[in-house]
């Protein structure tokens, strides 16, 4: 194991990767949130708002969020839950071969207890190589009591133009529609077509076929898959959504969307001991 050298991002401690073709990431001890990926030879693939908050308490507008052990407001705890605003440990740092790899850790606290009385751990695993970043969430109950829970990693994927953009793979899912319906409670719907367009706000929790996804725009194209992930969620906040949010310029819903591998509609459930870990992996062309 080599220990984590640490550096700093807008002030923020954090884990810099580097693979030996050029591919870059970093990771925020704050909340164990990647804020950048830049494969080899190419550009920024993640959306970060310049105007998110930073610092303790603080969730980030952008990169790629972990949720744990809540989805957004399904639940009796904080939006989103536990560990997304609070400080992760950076336990290693190491280049094999091809890939660079960080792996960060979160472990239940007295501060958890206070919201959700379970002893567990998370550890995040970050591996990048050329064209392509793995992200691995992986959780363990180390608690004496089973608990259930949802996870997601909430990727913002930067556009140029979401308007032009499409996002492809989602053919026949079910889906509910969170635009839709009682607050909470989205309308049920199913993917006719294989291209999903953004023309207004845009919140949608699918039901995951196995299929890779695609977004595709001009000159541009990144492909997702997932693993034991079984929700993908879909989001915009199209013009009047953003501008309701203060840490989003008010235009830059459109360089923009969210494509999340997530576990919302069936929580995974742990006996004392039991883990499970789910993967979201990107390539960019």
């Amino acid at each position: 194991m080599s220990e984590p050298v640490l550096t700093s991002w807008q002030g923020q401690p954090a884990l810099a990767l580097r693979a030996p073709d050029g591919a870059r990431a970093t990771v925020l001890l704050h909340g164990g949130h990647l804020v950048s990926w830049i494969p080899a030879g190419g550009e920024e693939q993640l959306y970060v708002s310049p105007q998110t908050r930073l610092g303790t308490g603080a969730s980030i507008r952008g990169g790629v969020p972990v949720i744990f052990p809540q989805f957004n407001q399904r639940g009796p705890l904080p939006r989103h839950g536990l560990v997304r605003t609070r400080s992760w440990e950076a336990t290693e740092s190491v280049v094999r071969g091809r890939h660079a790899i960080g792996v960060l850790r979160f472990t239940s606290d007295i501060a958890t207890r206070v919201h959700w009385k379970q002893d567990f751990e998370l550890e995040l695993t970050v591996s990048l190589a050329g064209r392509e970043i793995d992200l691995e969430l992986a959780v363990v109950n180390t608690g004496e009591t089973p608990f259930s829970f949802q996870a997601a990693l909430h990727t913002y994927l930067r556009c140029n133009d979401v308007l032009k953009a499409q996002v492809e793979g989602l053919q026949d899912c079910r889906y509910q529609d969170m635009t839709t319906g009682e607050p909470g409670q989205g309308l049920p719907g199913q993917q006719w077509g294989d291209v999903l367009t953004v023309v207004g706000p845009l919140d949608r929790i699918y039901e995951h076929s196995g299929h890779a996804l695609t977004l595709r725009e001009l000159g541009r194209r990144v492909s997702l898959t997932q693993r034991e992930f079984s929700n993908v969620v879909v989001w915009n906040p199209g013009a009047d959504g953003a501008a309701a949010l203060a840490d989003l310029p008010d235009e830059d819903w459109q360089h923009m969307i969210c494509i999340e591998a997530a576990q919302v509609d069936e929580p995974v459930i742990l006996s004392p001991g039991q883990d499970w870990a789910g993967m979201q992996s990107l390539r960019a062309s």
